[in-house]
């Protein structure tokens, strides 16, 4: 099940309590206050990770906390501290404050981790209170309590290319002869209800250069309304570099003018909005093994006319895939040139959420 939104509620650990108790030895008269500290509550963490592809695990089970400090103990002990909470997401995810709807942080980069709740800071004991007039205290410390926040997840795909267009014009046939993705093929609109991510390599090692491509599900007009699919998929594509418009140039789809379909979805992707309209585009003329000769006459003068790439395939005889398949690579390389992936934050030792108590103060 592919769920791209989910909230969660997270809560780090309470610090643990401070400990009031004296030291009492054979001996060792007026041992005076030998009361631990309570433990540091656990911080909870988020990772990106590319083992996860989905925030379903997040769907169902939306609360998580942190461990909890000990407390303190006798003798000056310091109760432990509480195991931090990992949680994974997929590179790519965005997480929001539910609340406000701040954006906290976007992974980009496998490996990134910060701290989404900090730990509550552990109570002083007892033996913090003593000074030379007040020898036998009996003051300490609760713990602190944890962070807590409710969050929003947001998961945009990182692929490299987008497949787009009207629905079963062949994407979903595409994707499969180009990488070993194997996405449900059927001869009716709407078969694809979520992306399908496929992994392209082109040329021989060690020079090979690899792309991800998205099969996106199919669009319609006023898909950017909420006709169809509606927008629920549309984000995925805006992180892509570039997006290849296929448009059935056969009589099976049942519309006449092919020149027409490749408007309407462009209004819909520009309507849209967030930089679709201004990623570049590769015109390709899908089913040409039952093609319409008008409309591929068309649809290769309207690609002239605007300048752009136009390429002519039969995904189910392979004829021009290999073209296509050297084209999207060459233009995700160029793309990759013009705007290269800013680097991953360094890795910063995170401050607690509160001052460390003063250093322990042994009884003579």
């Amino acid at each position: 099940m592919f769920i791209d939104e989910a909230r969660i509620r997270v809560k780090a650990g309470d610090g643990g309590n401070g400990c009031v108790a004296f030291r009492r030895e054979k001996f060792v008269p007026r041992g005076g206050p030998s009361g631990g500290d309570g433990g540091h509550g656990g911080d909870v963490l988020m990772t990106a990770s590319k083992m996860h592809n989905t925030l379903v695990h997040f769907r169902y089970n939306p609360e998580y906390k942190g461990e909890r400090g000990g407390h303190g103990e006798g003798s000056n002990c310091s109760g432990t501290t509480g195991k931090p909470t990992e949680l994974k997401v997929p590179v790519g995810t965005m997480l929001f404050d539910d609340d406000t709807g701040t954006l906290i942080h976007d992974f980009l980069h496998e490996g990134e981790t910060i701290v989404i709740a900090k730990g509550g800071r552990g109570g002083r004991g007892n033996q913090h209170f003593a000074s030379s007039t007040h020898q036998a205290p009996r003051e300490h410390e609760l713990g602190r309590p944890g962070e807590q926040h409710n969050y929003r997840l947001e998961l945009k795909l990182l692929a490299d290319a987008g497949l787009v267009g009207f629905p079963n014009v062949g994407k979903s046939t595409l994707i499969s002869r180009l990488s070993a993705a194997r996405p449900k093929i059927a001869n009716y609109a709407f078969t694809t209800l979520e992306p399908n991510l496929g992994v392209v390599q082109v040329g021989e090692f060690p020079h090979a250069l690899s792309f991800v491509i998205a099969d996106m599900p199919g669009l319609i007009e006023g898909a950017s309304q909420g006709a169809g699919l509606g927008v629920q998929f549309l984000r995925h594509i805006e992180r892509t570099g570039v997006l290849v418009h296929l448009v059935d140039v056969s009589d099976a789809s049942g519309r006449d003018n092919p020149v027409d379909d490749f408007k309407i979805i462009s209004q819909e992707l520009s309507q849209f909005g967030h930089g679709l309209d201004d990623k570049p585009v590769l015109v390709v003329a899908a089913k040409i093994d039952a093609a319409n000769p008008d409309k591929l006459k068309k649809l290769q003068a309207m690609a002239k006319r605007k300048k752009l790439p136009f390429f002519a395939i039969s995904a189910v005889t392979g004829e021009g895939v290999e073209e296509l398949k050297y084209a999207i690579a060459k233009a995700v390389e160029q793309f990759r040139k013009d705007n290269p992936l800013p680097e991953p934050p360094p890795i910063v030792k995170l401050k607690p959420s509160y001052p460390p108590p003063p250093p322990s103060k042994r009884s003579r």
